[in-house]
């Protein structure tokens, strides 16, 4: 069997922080009023009492400043989009609508996240949340637009818990969820492999993104052949935990892994012999690990949330043609979810007709189908989650200059799970609750 050598981080778990909120105060537990896909309505003729300004935190000069930056960037280029014109000290208008775009920089800090959030709700008065990149400093935002009575708008962060267990019915996200992102990689890897084992921190981040790719494979005919490794998030020595890995049996071993222990984690499995016996399943991050990560992977296959060479629409080709224009690079991992965060946004305030109000928002939202760069995007109205397109790719190469390394090999629509919390149930109505099978 050839063995697939991918030394790299699970991207839905190299950005996130251990730090969680409280669970948030759960919603009445009833179905949403619309279950069908609607559009909003065209700009012409809206118009606006007062500014309506959205708050957008991001990370723009902490450990995530490189995802931070690419949410900055197609976030705003998403307004531009939308309203036909460049904003003007972060201004633009929509119809006779004035949209300001408030920033702040959460530095990646949990603490930092509450305290930019609480100045732009209470000095800036926001009447709209987006953000963060971390899901740890996401999870507490929500907990924050949640007490303020405020609309948050999830993107980048992946967490499974963010439209799970915290879910309350403020929050919404164009991000995707852990499972999405194991739907799509497991439906090619039980094509290659058949026997799975992993490792994951011994957190609740941790152990969710091992219950994801434990289901998704299993049910696309995968088998794990013993019980999951979790192992403390501040483990610096993998050894012994490589050396069961490799006695395991398995053909294929799944890494769900946040922060630095990833590198001793790689090292440890080279040095047992590890990574000549079992290949390793992982989703791509962005352009920049590809070189360092993907060399010895030329010729395989992997999935990957978005990658601007996948789609082919006019939105992604426009985003593609303005990031040249002004970053002289092209799109990378996390733009599409931010531009699909701006194009929500004003999708929903143009089917408002202005109205922020939470409830009038919150309608809007559930429900909403738009165009972005991946194509047709759906927040479920359920539990508020983004269904997208997710990709397949053939790695080609990892030094092309224009970051054209990979060919399509397919592209798939994930439909996670319904993950709300028990007391939320009925919310889920007819959708598979809890795991793929409902079971």
């Amino acid at each position: 069997m050839k063995t697939i050598r991918l030394f790299t981080l699970l991207v839905i778990v190299a950005f996130v922080v251990a730090a969680c909120a409280p669970a948030a105060t759960p919603a009445p537990a009833q179905p949403p009023a619309k279950v069908e896909p609607t559009k909003a309505p065209a700009a012409a003729g809206l118009k606006c009492d007062k500014p309506i300004k959205i708050g957008l935190i991001t990370d723009k000069s902490g450990a995530l400043a490189v995802y931070g930056a690419m949410t900055e960037r197609s976030f705003l280029l998403g307004m531009e989009y939308v309203t036909g014109a460049p904003g003007k000290d972060n201004v633009f208008k929509l119809g006779d609508c004035e949209i300001q775009i408030i920033i702040a920089d959460d530095k990646g800090v949990v603490d930092t996240t509450a305290t930019v959030a609480r100045e732009l709700i209470e000095v800036k008065k926001v009447d709209l949340l987006v953000g963060t990149v971390s899901s740890g400093g996401t999870a507490t935002l929500q907990g924050i637009a949640r007490d303020n009575k405020k609309v948050l708008i999830v993107a980048p962060a992946a967490a499974n818990d963010i439209t799970g267990k915290d879910f309350n019915e403020y929050t919404f996200r164009t991000s995707r969820n852990n499972y999405q992102d194991f739907i799509n990689l497991c439906q090619y890897l039980t094509t290659k492999y058949k026997k799975f084992v992993q490792i994951a921190p011994d957190y609740s981040f941790g152990r969710g993104g091992a219950a994801s790719a434990r289901d998704a494979c299993t049910k696309f005919g995968g088998t794990f052949v013993m019980d999951d490794i979790f192992a403390p998030l501040d483990t610096k020595e993998f050894t012994p935990y490589m050396e069961q890995i490799a006695k395991s049996g398995a053909e294929a071993w799944i890494v769900t892994w946040a922060g630095a222990g990833f590198i001793p984690m790689i090292k440890a499995a080279k040095d047992v012999g590890l990574t000549d016996k079992l290949a390793m399943g992982s989703s791509i991050a962005n352009n920049a690990t590809v070189a360092p990560f993907y060399a010895t992977a030329v010729g395989q296959n992997s999935g990957i949330l978005y990658h601007y060479t996948a789609p082919k629409n006019p939105i992604n080709d426009w985003l593609i043609k303005e990031l040249k224009a002004r970053y002289k690079e092209p799109p990378d991992l996390f733009d599409a979810d931010a531009m699909n965060a701006a194009i929500l946004a004003l999708a929903a305030i143009k089917k408002t007709n202005g109205n922020t109000s939470p409830d009038a928002l919150i309608k809007a939202m559930e429900g909403l189908e738009f165009d972005g760069p991946k194509g047709k995007v759906f927040i479920r109205p359920e539990d508020h989650v983004a269904i997208q397109d997710m990709y397949i790719v053939k790695i080609l190469n990892v030094d092309d200059k224009e970051f054209k390394f990979f060919e399509l090999v397919s592209t798939t629509r994930p439909e996670p799970p319904c993950l709300l919390p028990e007391s939320l149930k009925a919310r889920c109505g007819k959708l598979p609750y809890g795991s793929l099978s409902g079971k």
